[in-house]
């Protein structure tokens, strides 16, 4: 029986943050699941860096259909969970159903990938943070802190089942590290 992953995402998703991983878990063989307040098709957005502008800008990307709701969602039928960034986690963080997803992922110790603005979501539900290290992006260091977390400033950072990356760049290696932990 292959592998089975959840990702949670919703509109303005990073494009680059939830594709890789999709396509990247696909090829690898497992069943993955993409939920988000409603089922439906999510608009993603490209952040990327302009000069003389200091901070991203954000344009939209492509759609993707995300399979289910929050709601419908039950996570003890996954291995393995990743939270994409983008401004998603600012809204669905809000979510009633969101705390019990990720919270489940924790005390289950199974892995976690969670990138940029994913920490908004641990914020929410500091007691899985608590005296945990992870990266995110800089802009979420506050969040990061509030939660009782220790910051790390590098581009990707291992602690237990939590696999945390800055920015989409580092795409590469967070998967790669995730799907090591998947499979052992």
């Amino acid at each position: 029986m292959g592998k089975k992953v959840l990702i949670l995402a919703g509109d303005a998703v990073e494009a680059l943050e939830i594709f890789y991983p999709y396509y990247r878990c696909l090829e690898a063989g497992y069943d993955v699941t993409i939920a988000a307040p409603s089922a439906k098709k999510l608009q993603t957005v490209l952040h990327d860096f302009v000069d003389g502008v200091d901070t991203y800008i954000e344009r939209p990307a492509y759609g993707l259909e995300a399979h289910a709701s929050f709601a419908d969602v039950d996570p003890t039928h996954f291995d393995g969970l990743i939270i994409p960034g983008g401004r998603a986690p600012e809204y669905i963080r809000l979510n009633e159903h969101v705390p019990t997803l990720v919270s489940h992922f924790f005390e289950a110790n199974k892995p976690i990938a969670a990138v940029c603005h994913a920490a908004q979501i641990f914020a929410t539900i500091p007691e899985v943070l608590k005296g945990r290290e992870l990266t995110a992006y800089i802009a979420c260091k506050p969040e990061v802190q509030v939660a009782g977390a220790t910051y790390i400033d590098a581009n990707l950072h291992t602690d237990g089942n939590l696999v945390s990356g800055h920015a989409w760049p580092d795409l590469p290696g967070l998967m790669r590290a995730f799907i090591q932990k998947l499979e052992s």
